[in-house]
This record gives C-alpha cells, structure tokens and sequence, in this order.
C-alpha cells in the first residue's frame, strides 16, 4: 500500500522497482494505481500503469503526462528500513534521498537529474572509446553543464531550507548538521566553470573511463549536533532519529512553502524508537496536519496516537492481502 502511494511521485517509488519489476508473477497481470489527490485549492485524479513488456504510463486529469509533472502535483517523502544504514554505506544512496528532498522543493529538479545523467552516459561512452577529438564533447559538456548548474543551485535551496526548518523546530529528534561535498576537488561554480573543469578533465576521465567532476560525485555529510559526531559513527538509533528528523524538517518546509504538508510513508518507523520517542513522532505529524501512513508489525507501536489515526490490520489469505479497519 505503502509503495502504491509512492509511485504517485515521479521516479520508481519506495523500492526503486521497475515497471516490470511490479507485474503479478506469474501470471503477468499488468499492475495501475489511481487516486484522487486533494489540496486546499485544487483535486487532480492521476493514474499511472504499466503492461507487460511496456513502460510506465502517466495521466493527470485523464491527460497523459511525464514522470516528472507528478511532482507538481503532491509532495510524498518517505523513510523505509532499507534507508536505516543511509549513513554508512555508500554516497549514492545519500545523493538519491537527498535528491528526493531536492525533488519536492523543485520538481524541476528531476528532469534536470535526467537531463545530466543522458548527456553524462554519451561522454562516459566516447571516454570509454578514448575518443580523442575535443569536438565530439563540446555540446555534451555544455548540456551536462548546464544541467548541473541547475541541480547544485537546486540542492544548495534544498539545504538552506532543512537547515532552517531544524534550526527553528521545537522537536524530540536531533538535529543534524548538514552539508555538501564532493571527493575530488570543490563543484566549479556556475556553467562557464563546469565546461572548463570538464575540458581540463578529460585525460583523467578517459583514463578513468568515467566523468570525475560533477554533482553526480557529491556526498550528503550530517553530523550529530548536539554530540559533534559524525552521522556515520552514531548509534543506530541516533541514525534512525536523525533520519526521522530531516523528514519532518522536510515536511516543516514544505508546509511553510506551499501550504500544504506532504503525504508521509514510513515503513516499520518504530522499530527502533522509544514509547516516548514513538508519541513524539506521532504529536509531531499531527501538529503538521500531514497525512501520513505507518506500518509496523504490532498494534502496540501506535497506541500513543489513540483515536488521532484510523488503524488497519493487514492479513493474507489464499494468496490475497486484505486490510480491515481495526476499532480504537
């Protein structure tokens, strides 16, 4: 139910699956999610499906649309177990959560993202084939520099504003320091330095076989504040709370933003929190008026909402899910 939600936001939802991915096995049974998303001002109905062996399709108010539009229409955000070791394993993750963050601040974000990545990959390839000719690059760098332009102008906004969102919220969970960095030298600033870097670069990409400078290289940092601990070296529970804490600075923003909190999904959320941590949380979420779904393997997780919630139970039977309104 959790990734149904999220795969009314552009990009592959929660689990990052494919459209094939998400066919019935094995009867290859096509797969479509439909709502109705409503605001203070506007109602939109979206559908967006996908048929074996085709790609996913996207329709806002019966008109077929891109990915990328779903992100004008509802912020979603969300925090899965998969993200728990987001602070020790590798940078791409943190770059996907951060550019997600990015995302529901400037939708436009994403096809920036897109746009980088296709010219990168044609470089990457002539780099691969140690073509040589300066003549070749030019117009992939301008495209790749232009782009990235756009999403470190996007992802520098997006962290001015978790900042502030942390920096002025009465909350239970820590803040965290947060910043930008990229491994092999600073981000050139501005397109005209992004075309020269990656001129300048091109003997060691192509010995690399792969473009060495960019925002594709960069690495979210966080640092436990009120401890001066980096986020990697915290427990799991500070990770976990640190986690909790930029998505409720994140929804924060977007509520001061736009007027609206986003749509919430967080998968198994107290798994590794307190009772007093838990209703928190929970006092937190409400205070946004977001909507918000939580799964959690036992009703005892969220008896500090009470009647603030509706309460489903999910059960299986004959191969079939099933959810029940359990009475509080």
């Amino acid at each position: 139910m959790l990734e149904a939600v999220s795969l009314l936001s552009p990009g592959r939802g929660l689990r990052r699956a494919s459209a094939e991915e998400l066919i019935r096995r094995p009867e290859a049974i096509g797969w479509k999610v439909s709502a109705v998303v409503e605001s203070a001002d506007r109602t939109h109905e979206i559908e967006t499906e996908a048929q074996p062996g085709g790609s996913r399709v996207v329709r806002i108010d019966g008109k077929t649309a891109p990915q990328v539009s779903l992100g004008q229409v509802a912020s979603i955000v969300w925090l899965i177990p998969a993200m728990d070791r987001l602070w020790i394993e590798g940078a791409d993750g943190r770059r996907r959560f951060f550019d997600r963050i990015t995302m529901s601040f400037v939708p436009s974000h994403a096809q920036n993202v897109l746009s980088y990545e296709k010219a990168m990959r044609e470089r990457n390839r002539l780099l691969k084939d140690m073509v040589r000719d300066a003549h070749w690059y030019v117009a992939l760098e301008k495209q790749m520099a232009e782009s990235a332009t756009e999403i470190m102008a996007a992802r520098h906004a997006a962290l001015a504003r978790l900042r502030a969102a942390q920096q002025d919220a009465k909350s239970a969970f820590p803040a965290a320091q947060l910043d930008i960095a990229h491994p092999e030298r600073d981000m050139p600033d501005g397109s005209e330095a992004m075309i020269e870097a990656l001129a300048e670069n091109r003997p060691a990409d192509m010995r690399a076989g792969r473009t060495l400078v960019g925002p594709h290289r960069i690495d979210l940092t966080a640092v436990y504040v009120e401890k001066g601990v980096p986020a990697a070296q915290c427990s799991t529970g500070e990770q976990k709370a640190l986690l909790i804490s930029l998505i409720l600075s994140n929804a924060r923003a977007l509520a001061e933003d736009t007027g609206s909190p986003p749509i919430i999904l967080l998968d198994e959320v107290a798994a590794h929190l307190d009772a007093n941590r838990r209703a928190s949380l929970y006092d937190e979420i409400c205070a946004l008026k977001a909507q918000a779904w939580m799964t959690g393997t036992g009703a005892e997780l969220f008896e500090e909402l009470g009647d603030r919630a509706q309460h489903f139970e999910v059960t299986e039977n004959d191969g079939q899910s099933r959810a029940v309104e359990v009475a509080r």
